[in-house]
């Protein structure tokens, strides 16, 4: 029963989609007019309003926060299933028609809650990466895979296939980015 409960309550917390409501709220826009179309953070930093912007980055971050450490510090054998459920949640939200967004402010959540080492890695990766290059997409999916990649550097194998599915889920809604970036069309983003 208690993995029942942990992966819709999981769910849902990751389904609230921040970006769209605050933009609708705030800037009486839909966040799915706008640039990409995405809810996430870095297209709500295309309407102009770094307010909402970073608001949505931090509550999106959070709503997976929340639902994972609780499960982590209560049902620890059924933290992944959380992570994964509310991961999903964001990515194929209910209130949106089962669209969302591409999952990176709620996957930075999930590895801060899991082990800070897995957050910490991911956000340097991405500040190097983004750094050389002024592409959130692809400082994004460097960050990702380089939680995989840390594992099999130290030898744990027992946690690397929850990573490897997290960074599968973070290439398919990165795949208009990833043709963009072959093409050399990919937009740089501002983020201050």
């Amino acid at each position: 029963m208690d993995l029942f409960y942990i992966s819709i309550i999981s769910y849902f917390f990751g389904s609230v989609p921040f970006g769209y409501l605050l933009t609708k709220i705030f800037l009486k826009k839909d966040i799915r007019d706008i640039g990409s179309g995405n809810i996430g953070a870095t297209n709500v930093l295309r309407t102009g309003n770094k307010i909402v912007g970073y608001s949505t980055l931090i509550l999106d971050i959070s709503k997976t926060i929340i639902p994972v450490l609780y499960v982590k510090f209560n049902h620890y054998d059924l933290v992944y299933l959380s992570s994964l459920c509310v991961f999903l949640g964001h990515l194929f939200s209910i209130w949106l028609k089962f669209k969302g967004g591409k999952g990176v402010a709620s996957y930075i959540g999930i590895l801060f809650s899991l082990n800070l080492v897995f957050g910490i890695i991911f956000i340097i990766s991405w500040i190097i990466i983004f750094l050389i290059t002024k592409y959130s997409s692809l400082s994004s999916l460097i960050g990702s895979l380089s939680v995989p990649i840390y594992l099999l550097v130290i030898n744990q194998l027992e946690q690397i296939s929850f990573f490897m599915i997290m960074l599968i889920l973070i290439l398919y809604t990165h795949r208009e980015n990833i043709k963009r970036l072959k093409n050399r069309q990919e937009t740089k983003t501002k983020i201050y």
